[in-house]
């Protein structure tokens, strides 16, 4: 499987991924001109986009792809809350598995403050992996086996947070709705721990925070409680 960040955080969100064979972009929360450079100018080949919620930083240009012809994946929460419309949109449910080019997808929900968001788990026919996609939520339910990828929000870490607002480096309201909405590195530690991590190749960190992360030390704690490759989006 081949992945490619191409954005990463508050300011905008969006991943490349291809098994050789078809590809689909995870998320479009930047300007369609970055898109485009990070597909390769061959947006218009992508099997699909995934789009996990409503919020800008991920769904800004699912719209103008759309209109390049790509079909947009995404929950009936999103469609309304984006104004999303055509023919190109499609409504997906949760733990209702669906397939595009070589990939088979089963949306499901995590926790975040939008409309139904969605996390989703990526079969590749073609080269028999599985990439897990899940950012923006505080809280994953399920436990996944067979995975090769898993890309996965590392948001905060909690005594980071507690410090700055103790500092007043950011405001209390702030910091809560980072708490009650996002994963801290803690969670995403004990969430991988939680799965079947046997086959796992890879993984991602995403989401970090400018203000209450520290990314080197994210990395290391991640390799070392899953012996695994770890990177930085």
């Amino acid at each position: 499987m081949i992945i490619k960040p191409i954005a990463s955080g508050s300011s905008g969100n969006a991943y490349y991924i291809s098994d050789g064979k078809n590809s689909l972009l995870l998320d479009a929360g930047i300007p369609l001109a970055r898109i485009q450079a990070g597909c390769g100018y061959c947006v218009s080949k992508l099997s699909g986009c995934l789009i996990t919620h409503a919020h800008s930083d991920h769904v800004k240009s699912a719209k103008d792809l759309a209109k390049l012809g790509v079909d947009i994946y995404t929950s009936q929460g999103t469609i309304d809350m984006a104004k999303l419309s055509g023919h190109r949109i499609h409504r997906v449910k949760t733990l209702e598995q669906f397939e595009t080019g070589t990939f088979a997808i089963l949306p499901f929900d995590v926790e975040h403050d939008v409309p139904e968001p969605l996390g989703f788990l990526i079969y590749s026919k073609e080269t028999k992996e599985k990439l897990l996609y899940v950012t923006d939520t505080y809280y994953i339910r399920y436990r996944f086996k067979g995975l090769t990828h898993i890309l996965i929000e590392a948001n905060y870490d909690p005594d980071v947070i507690v410090n700055n607002t103790g500092s007043n480096y950011i405001d209390s309201s702030r910091a809560k709705r980072v708490i009650t909405s996002h994963m801290s590195i803690d969670t995403a530690i004990k969430t991988l721990e939680a799965f079947d991590l046997s086959t796992v190749q890879q993984i991602y960190l995403l989401h970090l925070s400018n203000d209450n992360s520290n990314a080197e030390a994210f990395k290391e704690r991640v390799q070392a409680a899953t012996g695994k490759e770890v990177y930085i989006c």
